[in-house]
């Protein structure tokens, strides 16, 4: 008999998201689903997933396990937000007005607005509050269905604060349910101070800022903005080689104003994910499509900043490309850490399937952070991240607008949400 210490039973319907990972073209429409499903699981790991006969026939419950009625419930695996920006201060609505009122998001960065007013705002608190505003943040994720999420830095961009700002995100981290994974973006800006010596800031990266991240163990991948008026593709190449000689995975920020060749160039020098892709060429989805390089889509962002121009998500999953959808949380271009709302952009402005987005934002997004063997879908062997959503059939989650229907969330075993509210205090 399979021993557990936490069992979900009767849901409604179970979309398990499991198989081989990447799912590319006709498999990322393939949720796995299982009708009147039970999940068993025992030190935090999923031990079972099938129907009751067979869970009565397997499964020995142990004295004290977690017990969560799913009758008429709908599980899914926890989201995994693959792109976000956790770790800032301040907001930035004066320059939404702005933006509401035809000014471009270049336009803004070049009135040393945008990017470079939160690294004002980040410099100016202390460690311990910029915690306090990522736990008040993970609660939130929590609460619609979030249970792995990634933390970037680069609203420092001098090395202590963007220290401060990983060691922010990990005393998070160890306060919280939620898995968190940092992520070093010193190279998300040139800073102020080095405006007129961008070379003296690469330098700084290089040499300075990179080692000492490494060396303190604070991020587990490195993410670099490649755009025309931040880091061209010459620069890009030359801090990546940086970071991946220091031990960290890659992400590159690639194509999201202007066809540079980001997404090509993240192909070819084999990195984890190319986020944005708003820009991107045929041959920039052809390079995708032929390498384990996940293209992460962000469709808040083109919503919030109001383009007309989107990420090409139908071409690039009909290429064969491994798409993932994140939220790219932050306060200037997606003010939003709801994966729910982002799963429901990718069916309607990126004319996804339900299913192509659901698993977007699971198994493909834990595959954008290398997770894929932990989390992002619901298998024996994977950590027992399990969402129940109040409705009746699971592409209810997109057909209704407006609404958090999340009745309980089980992360590692643990039943951290309960009837829509935090069974604990952030730990």
């Amino acid at each position: 008999m399979i021993k557990a210490d936490c069992v979900v039973a009767a849901c409604r319907e179970l979309l398990t998201c499991g198989g081989p990972v990447p799912k590319r073209g006709p498999a990322l429409g393939e949720v796995g689903l299982v009708e009147n499903a039970w999940v068993a699981a025992r030190g935090g790991r999923v031990v079972f997933v099938g129907t009751e006969a067979g869970f009565k026939r397997s499964v020995e419950v142990e004295d004290g396990a977690v017990r969560v009625d799913a009758g008429g419930l709908v599980g899914l695996p926890g989201f995994v937000d693959s792109h976000n920006h956790l770790p800032f201060a301040g907001t930035r609505e004066r320059e939404f007005s702005l933006r509401l009122r035809g000014w471009t998001y270049q336009r803004l960065a070049a009135e040393g607005m945008g990017i470079r007013s939160t690294v004002r705002e980040t410099r100016r608190i202390g460690r311990q509050e910029l915690a306090a505003l990522c736990l008040r943040r993970l609660d939130e994720m929590l609460l619609t269905g979030t249970t792995t999420t990634e933390a970037k830095s680069g609203y420092g961009l001098n090395l202590d604060d963007e220290v401060k700002q990983l060691e922010a995100v990990r005393e998070a981290a160890a306060r919280h349910p939620m898995t968190v994974v940092p992520t070093f973006m010193g190279a998300h800006e040139v800073p102020d101070e080095f405006r007129e010596r961008k070379e003296d800031y690469l330098d700084l990266l290089v040499h300075t800022v990179i080692p000492a991240v490494r060396d303190q163990g604070l991020a587990r991948f490195f993410d670099v903005f490649c755009e025309e008026g931040v880091f061209s593709l010459e620069e890009t190449e030359r801090l990546v080689a940086a970071a991946r000689a220091a031990g960290f995975g890659v992400k590159i920020h690639a194509d999201e104003f202007i066809p540079l060749g980001g997404a090509e160039l993240a192909a070819r020098v084999g990195a984890v994910s190319a986020d944005h892709l708003i820009a991107s060429t045929e041959a920039g989805i052809r390079a995708l499509a032929a390498s384990d390089t996940v293209a992460a889509l962000l469709p808040n962002v083109p919503f919030f900043l109001m383009q007309d121009k989107k990420p090409p998500a139908r071409r690039l999953i009909e290429a064969g490309a491994a798409v993932a959808l994140a939220t790219d949380f932050n306060p200037g271009s997606s003010m939003t850490s709801n994966m729910q709302f982002v799963v429901q952009l990718g069916v309607f402005l990126l004319r996804m399937g339900i299913e192509e987005a659901v698993n977007a934002a699971t198994a493909n997004a834990a595959f954008a952070l290398r997770l894929q063997d932990e989390v992002g879908s619901v298998e024996p062997g994977k950590r027992m991240d399990l969402v129940l959503y109040d409705i009746p059939s699971y592409p209810f989650l997109v057909y209704r607008l407006g609404a958090n229907p999340v009745r309980h969330v089980i992360k590692n075993g643990a039943a951290v949400v309960r009837d829509g509210r935090l069974a604990r205090p952030s730990l």
